[in-house]
Order: C-alpha cells, then sequence, then structure tokens
C-alpha cells in the first residue's frame, strides 16, 4: 500500500528507500532451533524434509472428500485437512430446518461416525497426519475420529494431526460459535486434557490467525490477537490444573500468507519470537514449551473472480512467504477458488506449485535465508513492537476473552481502510484496479445441492432407524452429566458416537445446558 509519504505495509509500517548498518535494531535473532526461535523452530529446518503439504478439502459428501483426498495423496501430498460444511461447524444435522440450503455447500456433512468412516475410507489413519477445521463442535468431530480407529484396531497413540479447536477467533471475526464464552473455553481444555494424556502426537489446538486475517486484520493485529488468544487458553488450561509442559508442547498455530512477500515473512519470524518470550515471561515456560509451530494457508481473500490466472502467481508468492518465514505446514489454494470449489487440475496446479519451490527453487537449502538483511529484521522488530502495542491493550482490557468487542473493532476498521485504498486506487489489484481487462464470464460447475442434501439427510435417517435408540439415549444422558458435573466431555462423546449419536444430538444436549452464545 502506498500513499503521497510512500510505500508502507499493511500495518502501516512505513518503507524506507534503502535499509543499512543504522537503519533497524535487529534485535538478537539466536540461531535455528534455539529460544527465541526468531530462525525457526528446528535446526536444520527443511534441509532434512520439507515442509508438511497439506492441501485443504470437503465436498458435499464424504465419498467425493474422499476421492479428492485420495487424488491429493496419490499426487504426492503428505498430510490431509478437512473442510466441513456450516451444519456441522454449527452444531446442525442436514435435517435441522436451521440446515437447509447449506448442506455441503463450503465442506463435507458431517451427521455421525458413518460419514468420518466413508471420509476416511482405505486411508491409514496411523500414518497419514489429519487436520480439522473445527471449532464449537470440536470435541465431537474428534471423538468420532477416535471412534473410526478405535473401529479399525488402531491405537490411539499412533495418530497424528489437528483439531483446530480454537473458538476465540470464532468469536471475533468468524461466527461459528454455538455456545456462550466460558463453557466454550471449558470444551477447548477438555481437549487439551484427554489429547495430553491419550493422543500424544496430536495438536490439541491451532490457534488461528488466518480468519481474522482474512476478515481485514493487518499483519501486526494477525500476530498480536492469535497470541493474545494463544495465551489466554494457556491460562485457562493452567486453572483447569494442567501443567504447562503437560499441553503446551502440543500447541499449534494457523497464519495467513498474503501478498507482501517481505512483512510476510518478516510476520513469521516475530510472531516465533514475540511467542517464545510471552511463554518464558508469562509462563516460566521450558524452551520446548516456546516453540510456535505453525500452518499456513495462502489468502483467498487476495484471489480475484477477474483473471483467475493471477491468482496463481499471487498463491506462488504467498507460498514463498510461508516457507521463507519458516512454516511447518502448507495449504496453497487453487486458482479458481474465487468462483467455486477448486476444480481437480486447479489443486494440483496449488500442489505442484509447493512441490516446485521444495525441488526446484534452492528455498530448503539452508535455513532462514532472510535473516540479516537489514529490512526483514527491521520490519521484524517493527511488527513485533506494533503486536506488543495490541497485547498490552488486551491485557488492560482483561485478556482476550474479555476483549472480543475491542478486536473485531480493530478488525472491521482495518478491513475498511483496505477497501477504501482498493477503491481509491492506492492500493493496487492487478485485474482489479490496474490491468483491467474486459473479460466473458468464466463458466462456473455447481453441484446439484438440492439432491446432495437429500441424499445426506436420507442416510442421516437410516443410521437412525437401525441404531438402538436406548442405547443412544442413555450415552447423550451421559454426556450431559459429564457436561453438568465437569467432568471432561471427550470420554462420553466417543462412546456416544459409538452407539450412533449424532453430531447434532450431541449439541443439543450441550446447547441446552448452557443455552447459545449472543453476541454483545
Amino acid at each position: 500500500m502506498s500513499d503521497d509519504l510512500g510505500p508502507r505495509t499493511t500495518s502501516g509500517i512505513d518503507i524506507q528507500r534503502l535499509y543499512g548498518p543504522g537503519t533497524d535494531r535487529v534485535e538478537d535473532s539466536g540461531e535455528p532451533g534455539h529460544w527465541p526461535f526468531t530462525r525457526g523452530v528446528y535446526e536444520d529446518m527443511y534441509r532434512g524434509r520439507p515442509w508438511t503439504m497439506r492441501q485443504y478439502a470437503g465436498f458435499g459428501t464424504a465419498e467425493e472428500t474422499n476421492q479428492r483426498f485420495r487424488y491429493l495423496l496419490d499426487s504426492g501430498q503428505t498430510g490431509l485437512s478437512v473442510a466441513f460444511d456450516l451444519p456441522t461447524q454449527m452444531g446442525l444435522d442436514s435435517d435441522d430446518p436451521r440446515a437447509d440450503g447449506e448442506v455441503g455447500r463450503v465442506g463435507v456433512a458431517i451427521d455421525t461416525i458413518d460419514d468420518v468412516e466413508r471420509l476416511f475410507a482405505k486411508i491409514p489413519l496411523d500414518r497419514v497426519s489429519t487436520s480439522m477445521t473445527i471449532n464449537a463442535t470440536a470435541g465431537v468431530l474428534l471423538a468420532m475420529y477416535v471412534a473410526v480407529a478405535d473401529g479399525r484396531g488402531i491405537e490411539r497413540s499412533s495418530l497424528s494431526g489437528t483439531v483446530q479447536n480454537d473458538i476465540l477467533k470464532e468469536f471475533i471475526s468468524r461466527g461459528t460459535y454455538v455456545y456462550p464464552v466460558e463453557p466454550s473455553l471449558r470444551l477447548v481444555t477438555d481437549i487439551f486434557d484427554y489429547c495430553s494424556e491419550n493422543l500424544p502426537r496430536w495438536n490439541s489446538i491451532s490457534i488461528s490467525g488466518y480468519h481474522m486475517r482474512e476478515a481485514g486484520a493487518t499483519a501486526a493485529q494477525e500476530i498480536a490477537f492469535t497470541l493474545a488468544n494463544g495465551r489466554e487458553y494457556v491460562r485457562r488450561a493452567l486453572e483447569r490444573g494442567l501443567e504447562v509442559e503437560q499441553f503446551a508442547p502440543r500447541l499449534s498455530f494457523f497464519f495467513a500468507a498474503h501478498n507482501h512477500l517481505f512483512e510476510e515473512a518478516a510476520k513469521f519470524r516475530a510472531a516465533r519470537r514475540l511467542w517464545a518470550r510471552l511463554m518464558r515471561e508469562d509462563f516460566g515456560a521450558s524452551d520446548r514449551s516456546c516453540r510456535l509451530r505453525f500452518h499456513t494457508q495462502t489468502g483467498g481473500a487476495t484471489l480475484t473472480a477477474q483473471q483467475p490466472l493471477n491468482n496463481v502467481v499471487r498463491v506462488a508468492v504467498q507460498a514463498l512467504a510461508g516457507v521463507l518465514g519458516g512454516t511447518q505446514s502448507l495449504h496453497t489454494n487453487s486458482f479458481d477458488e474465487a468462483l467455486a470449489l477448486p476444480g481437480a487440475e486447479a489443486a494440483r496446479l496449488a500442489l505442484r506449485t509447493q512441490q516446485v519451490l521444495a525441488e526446484e527453487s534452492g528455498v530448503r537449502d539452508t535455513v532462514d535465508p532472510l535473516g540479516g538483511s537489514h529490512y526483514v529484521e527491521s520490519l521484524t522488530d517493527q511488527l513485533e513492537e506494533l503486536a506488543r502495542g495490541y497485547l498490552q491493550k488486551i491485557e488492560e482490557l482483561g485478556g482476550a476473552a474479555s476483549a472480543i468487542p475491542f478486536m473485531t473493532d480493530e478488525i472491521h476498521d482495518s478491513a475498511y481502510a483496505w477497501q477504501l485504498a482498493v477503491e481509491s486506487g492506492n492500493q493496487a489489484v492487478v485485474g482489479v484496479n490496474v490491468y483491467e481487462e474486459e473479460e466473458e464470464p468464466t463458466p462456473v460447475a455447481l453441484p446439484d445441492f438440492t439432491n446432495l442434501q437429500r441424499a445426506q439427510r436420507s442416510r442421516l435417517e437410516e443410521v437412525r432407524r437401525a441404531r438402538d435408540s436406548h442405547q443412544v439415549e442413555l450415552a447423550l444422558g451421559r454426556v450431559a452429566m459429564a457436561a453438568g458435573a465437569g467432568s471432561n466431555l471427550l470420554p462420553p462423546m466417543i462412546e456416544a458416537v459409538k452407539v450412533r449419536a449424532s453430531l447434532g444430538e450431541i449439541s443439543g444436549r450441550l446447547l441446552g445446558l448452557w443455552g447459545p452464545y449472543r453476541p454483545q
């Protein structure tokens, strides 16, 4: 972004004409693999093996999504990432009247464990890492995943992956919340507790700046609001009685990569260093618990429906920023996602973008190749300073759970400023407000969502007819009892899904106890 005073980053940092000795403070960056982890969380980073290539996929039915997963695995993908439809995210079964018209539209529809079994058919759950983008109903989906593994005779200790489980960012920017803030945070710590005891290779949360960035946050706000939420989760887990070393090493993060190559790479470096300092300053955590490990997804909000092939270049730049910043795993968006669900060829090209970076660019040859750049080190320092300012304000407001309205307002203001810059031409978007061309509308093939919804509801009806209703009612009663007693909800949820209790039924019992969240 630029104005009459010269170019600026998205966070409002003025960019100097030239950087050299004396133009940056250059905080002590340390060594890769060592506190404060500015230069990376592992000593060798990608020299041993590349980042995990984890493409995000979710189509209307479990069978369709399973086909895309197997296609991507056959194409060289090394991890799975599941997108769920809105009813699943909101705790609604597909036959709920409120789900009408949304079943399978933005991800896969999951009602019962039978859907999860079809979703992962012929996929070795003990050898493939799975990430699930789910928050309010994260406990139920994790319960279904564990139950499927149990049914296949797979040891729980061999399961690896991540459940997003980051409810605060839903209240701040995304909106797929169900229960009020306090019981929602209790569910988060239930998952922490359960995973620490039963799923040693599982990341119990993916603290997500991605959705806040997509909603309009700047890079500095993305760092600050994400780490503020992380700090809140750590405090809640400690209040629960967990030891910091018991759960903190399995915390993971999720960031966006947008178009400003150098600010984005510096953002990741600044976030790593700031988190390490917060964990040591606030909680006395060991180096192992101070590591900020993160997944990156390229910026969906940056993709344009105009001249969609331009998105190939945007995604490549953003992916490079994630790799230069030291990401542990990466999703590259397909160029057609501004129009519809990604086609198979577009999804393969997105994966090939990562593979070209990994195999041909030389970016893996040395750790933190931008380290020592006066420009990048200056951006790293300034982004950390800006983020600390936001964190101090959030602390003054009582912490992240109390500062939800503040963070929401800040994001709204930044989104509005960005839109004004685009509309005025101060921010160039190629093919949108510069280098425009007359184009024929791009044809978009959409699934038959009416038949998809009908088929999904039919499957759910069959499950309900075939199951033991008495066993289901007993299991749902145990879930409600655990919720009322304050005991961990994961064990009764696992038993409930095994007898074919649905996601909506489990969520409904909790909703009956806790009521819905009502925004302030």
